[in-house]
């Protein structure tokens, strides 16, 4: 696939990868993903904004000589993780003249990484900017998203922010300044779930900045260009924000049907009094869905029959995962059953440490659930739907 021109001078060298399903052998990539690697050409200098992964190396070097480079001055690390810096080293062995920019951080990750000279990288400091004729690029320090040494760069004449990973999305498609904005959020919303929502912080300290920039397109470093960049800004800002929907997550897993019925009764009960429900299968779901479903949930409900005295692993799994994900949501609630014994309930809320979630109760039945269960239930939606009208 050859390069792609997104304005005068800045040119798409990245990658597509069409048959990933799974990043960092944990997060599902259902639609592929992209690497995109920018060129940028003024009259005086040449810049490569990013790498791509290390197997897509050889494509990378094919689009740049395609395009007549025979020299970089610069090679741009907006961010040290192998998907996009992978293939620096094969970069650098072609461009030997060329130096690379970087945080101070990132400059000794990739030195620790990827064993790169320190000599080839030059630091930037946060605002540094280079001239390349025509087109200026300025480096904008954004830490923790989503990893300590991650910058932006802004290239001010052609108003493009070439933004790492954030307002990404995996989406692998042959062109990606066509993308409907509705698919583009839509992608971007469950990359935000999957990967920036536990840094919402710190990306909320440094929206206004971006947005101060006014950028006329955003340009990632996985999935589509955003043309319409107040759309996933607006977005962005939401996300990061306190305020929650009029949702109820609720996942589960059932063994032998009474957690089923239980969990079946929940959802019922609560759309009955207006509350909007998600319901996830631990032992099949896309776990990408529901991090974007934690992105707006007010309430999350775990749900899980007894194993060997716990809770089923994959349920197990789903509350150590929302631990991690460190979604907005305010309370919680526990369902589940047993046959002997054990400590599910307990097990469960001790997942979830880093998650200051109101309890709105616990139904654990042994067996299966008769109708003073399924009355506790009905109880239990109750005052889900009271403290979600509360707040």
């Amino acid at each position: 696939m050859g390069a792609r021109e997104l304005c005068s001078g800045v040119e798409w060298v990245g990658a597509v990868d069409w048959d990933r399903r799974l990043f960092d052998a944990l997060v599902p990539t259902p639609e592929g993903t992209t690497y995109n690697a920018w060129l940028v050409r003024g009259r005086d200098r040449t810049a490569l904004v990013d790498t791509v992964d290390p197997a897509f190396a050889d494509g990378l070097l094919d689009r740049l000589r395609a395009l007549g480079v025979r020299r970089l001055d610069y090679v741009v690390c907006n961010h040290a993780e192998q998907d996009h810096s992978g293939a620096l080293p094969c970069v650098l062995a072609a461009y030997p003249g060329a130096q690379v920019l970087a945080t101070p951080r990132c400059k000794a990750m990739l030195c620790d990484l990827l064993e790169i000279e320190p000599d080839r990288i030059d630091p930037v400091e946060d605002g540094a900017s280079v001239a390349l004729g025509g087109k200026t690029l300025h480096f904008v320090h954004f830490p923790w998203v989503h990893w300590p040494e991650t910058m932006l760069t802004w290239d001010e004449e052609d108003r493009v922010l070439f933004s790492c990973d954030l307002f990404g999305g995996h989406m692998a498609r042959g062109d990606l300044f066509s993308v409907d904005g509705a698919q583009a959020l839509e992608a971007a919303g469950r990359y935000y779930g999957e990967i920036m929502m536990c840094f919402a912080p710190a990306i909320a300290k440094g929206l206004p900045r971006i947005e101060a920039l006014a950028p006329a397109r955003i340009a990632p470093s996985h999935g589509p260009v955003h043309t319409d960049p107040a759309r996933v800004l607006a977005a962005y800002r939401e996300w990061t924000g306190e305020r929650t929907t009029n949702l109820a997550v609720l996942v589960y897993v059932s063994m032998h049907d009474s957690t089923r019925l239980l969990v079946s009764r929940l959802a019922e009960s609560l759309a009955v009094r207006g509350v909007q429900v998600e319901l996830f299968n631990a032992a099949t779901m896309d776990s990408g869905r529901l991090a974007g479903a934690l992105v707006e949930a007010q309430t999350v409900v775990f749900a899980s029959p007894t194993v060997l005295g716990g809770a089923h692993p994959a349920v197990a799994h789903a509350a150590f995962l929302a631990n991690a994900l460190r979604p907005r949501a305010r309370f919680c609630a526990i369902l589940g059953s047993y046959g002997w014994g054990g400590h599910m309930a307990e097990q469960l809320a001790g997942l979830m440490p880093n998650l200051k979630l109101e309890s709105l109760g616990t139904v654990v039945v042994k067996g299966r659930p008769r109708e003073d269960a399924l009355s506790a239930v009905d109880g239990m939606a109750a005052t889900i739907a009271r403290r979600h009208g509360e707040t």
